[in-house]
């Protein structure tokens, strides 16, 4: 999936003697997030490096939460996994401190152009904080879902994958959408069977009495405009035609089409980015893709007859602008 993304140079004529290519050329050095807080994440490894391998980024570097059960070190899965994908500069460094080791630098870690990666608040914050400075992906935590069903949706489906979503963290967020009261009975009924035997119980009740909302809807038409209105990270669709109501979401990190397709299939193994964008920055914002570790540039050449052939126009549009020197840098090349 992230090899398709690539983007090869594309070359425009746009008038005889005058062509654009617009480049892609990867960043020189990104700094990559992989939160460690409560669980080792690997996956986020393989999220966060993969892309940045195809976009061609020569320097990766990549920081995960010192364990104290591991020396200081970061958990085993993470050094397997950065062994694995072949990165041999990993720091054991968390939270906002890691984001501002990558923005600023310091004695051993030299500063990166672009972070990325998902994180708690701190880690979000903080990234926020260095917009400009370094260049950012999306705000990527804490983490959330919205499902849409109605009264086809299996409630024992829609209840694991709310638990799943939990799991995560005490401050996930869960909301289900329905048109349908007999479904939302029968999912709070499967919570009562599926919460108090998952293994991070105490978590996923916090998450989901604190962060957990329901919201019943005439339809799922208006159900469409409440989980636009979330713009949430994840979004599942398990309804009637369910490809035909996903194909109509405007806002979501990442769209899962009926139940065969759980969230946690995207975290993993979809082929899809996990790291997307939460806290309704889904409006604006994308998942992690190859594009992120490239910047796009047009370089324009032009012959003199090119420009002898607009040269008019030139002095126009600098003239309405009175900026005169802008006619006189394309006039001294014609005299």
């Amino acid at each position: 999936m992230h090899r398709a993304q690539r983007r090869e140079p594309v070359t425009v004529e746009v008038t005889p003697g005058t062509r654009v290519t617009e480049r892609w050329i990867p960043v020189e050095r990104v700094g990559l997030y992989v939160p460690g807080g409560r669980v080792a994440y690997p996956s986020s490894v393989v999220m966060n490096v993969v892309p940045a391998q195809e976009a061609g980024v020569g320097s990766l570097a990549l920081a995960s939460p010192p364990q104290a059960e591991f020396g200081g070190l970061p958990h085993p899965v993470i050094l397997a996994a950065c062994a694995l994908l072949g990165v041999d500069e990993v720091y054991a460094a968390g939270g906002a401190q890691a984001i501002a080791m990558f923005a600023h630098g310091t004695s051993s870690c030299p500063a990166v152009d672009v972070v990325t990666g998902p994180g708690n608040i701190y880690v979000t914050a903080a990234k926020r904080l260095l917009r400009g400075l370094v260049g950012v992906d999306a705000e990527a935590g804490p983490t959330e879902v919205a499902i849409l069903a109605d009264d086809t949706a299996d409630p024992a489906h829609v209840a694991a994958d709310l638990i799943a979503q939990a799991e995560h963290d005490p401050m996930a967020a869960c909301l289900l959408v329905t048109p349908s009261t007999e479904l939302l009975d029968a999912v709070e009924a499967e919570l009562g069977k599926q919460v108090p035997v998952t293994r991070h119980r105490e978590r996923v009740q916090t998450a989901l009495t604190g962060q957990g909302v329901v919201a019943v809807v005439d339809d799922v038409d208006a159900g469409l405009v409440v989980v636009d209105a979330w713009a949430a990270e994840h979004l599942e669709i398990q309804t009637v035609d369910a490809a035909a109501v996903a194909a109509r979401v405007r806002n979501a990190g990442a769209v899962f089409v009926g139940t065969w397709a759980p969230v946690s299939l995207g975290d993993y193994l979809a082929g899809s980015n996990h790291v997307l964008p939460t806290g309704g920055t889904a409006r604006h914002s994308s998942g992690l893709s190859v594009s992120a570790f490239q910047r796009q540039v047009h370089v324009v050449e032009c012959d003199r007859d090119a420009l002898t052939e607009v040269a008019s126009r030139v002095a126009a549009l600098g003239g309405a602008e009175d900026l005169i020197a802008h006619v006189d840098a394309v006039e001294v090349r014609l005299r």
